[in-house]
């Protein structure tokens, strides 16, 4: 079916709202009450909750419903992520609104019997708070403080069906676009909204459109960047998985205005799931003639193509993207000329991050007064963070801008695990910088998260707790570095190497206080000359923790030791006279260097000692020490 005109759009919209007319309702109805009416099921299908038989689920589900004779009743759906991954695979009950977790195939027949039989919640998959122990059915701590605009999709509709994103408003910002706005007007919406790049340089999106749009050219591109590199991270990730739609569509609004006819999604090839969810979604949206040849009937011609990454960390950087998709190597350029200016195949080229495209249908359609509204002073609107490390809630965030760490990591992350104390937040990836408890309540924003020493990045916030070693932690950032170093430049090929060995040597108890100096050196000569944004940021983490955990550093340096008993080469075991002679050390040793007669205390072999700790794990008496 292929909408012709606007009106033909609105009348889909119309028939397909019914789609969602029981989904997240504000006044949610109890268990019992739901008895008897029409019910929605939706089942978390991203990729987290995908490897823990998400699929398989909705097909129990859908098996059990059907020989319970209640198919007709309860529809059951696959939808995007739901963001808590730490309690995955998720399933939401709708009008009910209630939240099921950690649910595997196995729970089906009981759920079935107990929610939709019985009328009253399965209380073991419900959640329970730490604190108080209570079970809770909906609303949970989790979702509190967030607000989603970006995530507004994920979770509530099925993402391979076009009519379930059209009946949320989906291509109604396009239609605005097409027949009521000029390209400069839209940019003035943009650039009044405030919103700023997502990708991690934060560049004002409205300016950016506008200096496409201005240069002269018979061609120019929309390029979304989906080439998301930092550990930890997954926000594009399941944006593109949960609803694809948002970001075909703002894709064409941005087309459209900087007079554009063809885009580019460059994803790496390990989002298979993404991935495949946006080649229905474009295939859809060519069946329904939002894709192709005059759109709505207008006069305007866009298309899509996707294009594979191969993995290359460098290849999210513009320039290295874009040389990648003409074929070249991924290797960054000499800035100017800017993309806007002289981009793919030398036209001027708009790229994009998927979270920042994910922002631009709501904002068309609302206003850029009330993105604006949002968020702080210079950091409008929300942003999404993949918080994950040693924090307790896991998952995906869309919090307001000039939101707390503190809020971030203790409100919505459920706070440290284990009942540890936090120690540090790493903000930006590999970019950024770690920050200490002294500024647990920086608003996150751009300007406040740089005056620390970090950066925004793409949203990765990684929690650690007292058993992390912030040498070892830089360390793991910069052999990262290393790796993905393009080479092209000698301040990050060759700089970042000499980096990584002398904080080798101090994790090694080999090092000198002349080695500090020389990291701070070196690290910022390296920010000051590598030729691209990756390669000026790479010393962040090295900087950011000799700022704040300076005397880590000196503990490796000067006394040899690593506080956090993290670094093997700074480790001892001893055998203290706790010993009842039990022999398990020994038997356990795979270096066989403890030795000592039955019933008589031990002794270890420092000089053969592999630091494997494995008699301490086997030792019943607490008897052997690690320092």
């Amino acid at each position: 079916m292929k909408l012709k005109t606007r009106d033909d759009l609105n009348n889909l919209k119309a028939q397909h709202q019914v789609l969602l007319q029981n989904r997240r309702s504000a006044q949610p109805i109890s268990v019992s009450e739901a008895q008897g009416k029409p019910r929605q099921v939706m089942v978390c299908g991203g990729t987290g909750c995908h490897a823990s038989n998400s699929p398989q689920i909705v097909e129990a589900l859908k098996a059990e419903l059907q020989r319970r004779g209640l198919a007709e009743q309860i529809n059951v759906l696959q939808t995007g992520c739901f963001g808590f991954c730490e309690k995955g695979p998720i399933l939401e009950v709708h009008p009910d609104n209630v939240l099921y977790l950690e649910v595997s195939p196995k729970d089906v027949p009981e759920l079935v019997e107990e929610h939709f039989i019985q009328g009253k919640p399965l209380e073991r998959l419900l959640y329970q708070d730490p604190n108080t122990e209570e079970r809770i059915a909906s609303d949970l701590p989790f979702y509190h403080s967030q607000m989603r605009i970006a995530l507004r999709n994920c979770s509530l509709i099925s993402p391979e069906d076009i009519l379930e994103y059209i009946a949320v408003d989906g291509y109604q910002a396009l239609a605005k676009v097409l027949f009521a706005m000029t390209p400069e007007s839209v940019i003035d919406v943009i650039k009044q909204s405030g919103l700023r790049g997502r990708g991690g340089g934060g560049f004002p999106t409205g300016v950016k459109w506008e200096l496409t749009h201005n240069n002269e050219a018979n061609n120019r591109y929309i390029i979304c960047n989906a080439d998301e590199g930092d550990p930890g991270a997954f926000m594009d990730r399941s944006i593109l998985e949960g609803d694809p739609h948002s970001v075909l569509e703002a894709m064409l609004i941005a087309g459209h205005t900087i007079g554009a006819s063809h885009g580019f999604i460059y994803i790496r090839a390990e989002y298979p799931l993404a991935i495949h969810r946006l080649e229905i979604a474009i295939k859809q949206a060519k069946q329904y003639g939002l894709l192709g040849k005059n759109i709505l009937s207008s006069d305007f011609c866009f298309d899509i193509e996707i294009k594979y990454g191969a993995g290359a960390f460098v290849c999210g950087e513009e320039t290295a993207l874009i040389h990648s998709i003409e074929g070249t190597r991924g290797e960054p350029s000499v800035k100017p000329p800017f993309p806007a200016q002289q981009g793919l195949w030398g036209k001027p080229t708009c790229v994009n991050n998927v979270e920042t495209l994910a922002n631009i249908p709501p904002i068309i359609l609302k206003g850029g007064d009330w993105f604006a509204g949002i968020g702080t002073e210079k950091s409008k609107g929300t942003k999404v963070f993949a918080l994950a490390g040693k924090v307790n809630n896991v998952g995906l965030v869309e919090v307001p801008m000039g939101t707390t760490l503190r809020q971030i990591i203790f409100d919505i992350g459920g706070g440290i695990k284990h009942h540890k104390t936090f120690k540090a937040a790493q903000t930006g990836g590999p970019s950024g910088g770690c920050i200490p408890t002294k500024f647990l309540d920086t608003p996150i924003d751009y300007e406040s998260l740089i005056a620390i020493g970090s950066m925004m990045g793409s949203g990765g916030l990684i929690v650690m707790d007292e058993s992390d070693c912030m040498v070892n932690i830089a360390k793991f950032y910069l052999e990262f570095t290393v790796d993905e170093s393009c080479g092209r430049c000698t301040a990050c090929r060759v700089g970042t190497k000499r980096l990584h060995e002398i904080l080798t040597k101090i994790t090694e108890g080999k090092g000198t206080l002349d080695d500090l100096d020389q990291l701070e050196k070196l690290g910022k000569t390296i920010k000051d000359s590598s030729l691209c944004g990756l390669g000026q940021s790479a010393p962040n983490p090295i900087l950011s923790t000799i700022e704040y955990f300076r005397d880590e550093y000196l503990a490796h340096i000067v006394d040899k030791t690593c506080p956090a008993g993290v670094c093997k080469s700074l480790l001892r075991y001893d055998i203290t006279d706790k010993c009842k002679g039990c022999t398990l050390c020994a038997k356990n040793c795979p270096a066989g260097c403890i030795t000592g007669s039955p019933k008589e205390p031990h002794i270890i072999d420092q000089e053969r000692c592999l630091k494997c700790g494995a008699c301490l794990e086997k030792c019943r008496f607490d008897a052997i020490i690690r320092h």
